[in-house]
């Protein structure tokens, strides 16, 4: 498995023992900006953005966005210039009332989300899927046939 954290232009953190210096779409995707925990991709306080699971493969790049309680026709996936964004907008409204026991109460709750993913040109736009089971948003993007990132090579200075 390739990395998935890198912190601060470091050696990318691995589940196994690979080889730290692969460049992979994740160091592209993770920057230092989106570990400081104050953009777009974060959450304020007190409000619920789903948590991400990125991995990349050699056919496709995978996503899994962690959003229980929603139904697939909650969410909204967009492509626009390499930038795919998932979103989410639910509101619910409930209400009951007793006339017998002079009760009467009334509950409504909003919810939504937006996540953006600036998608490397070797993913092929026309082979996206996606799919919701057991609360988990499954994202898969396939890569252009022969369209591998290119691996970083090093100059010798003579």
């Amino acid at each position: 498995m390739e990395a998935l954290v890198k912190r601060n232009g470091s050696v990318p953190l691995t589940r196994t023992s690979l080889s730290p210096t692969m460049n992979t779409f994740f160091d592209d995707f993770l920057s230092r900006d989106l570990m400081e925990m104050t953009g777009p991709n974060f959450a304020t306080l007190g409000t619920n953005l789903p948590s991400v699971n990125l991995k990349e493969t050699d056919k496709k790049i995978e996503i899994e966005l962690a959003a229980p309680g929603l139904k697939k026709e909650d969410f909204n996936i967009e492509l626009d210039n390499k930038m795919l964004t998932i979103s989410s907008e639910k509101e619910e409204e409930k209400e009951e009332t007793r006339n017998n026991e002079n009760y009467y109460r009334k509950e409504f709750s909003y919810q939504s989300f937006s996540r953006s993913f600036n998608l490397p040109d070797y993913t092929d736009e026309n082979h996206i899927s996606a799919n919701y089971k057991d609360g988990i948003l499954h994202v898969d993007i396939a890569k252009k046939e022969g369209g591998k990132k290119k691996t970083a090579k090093t100059i010798t200075i003579k």
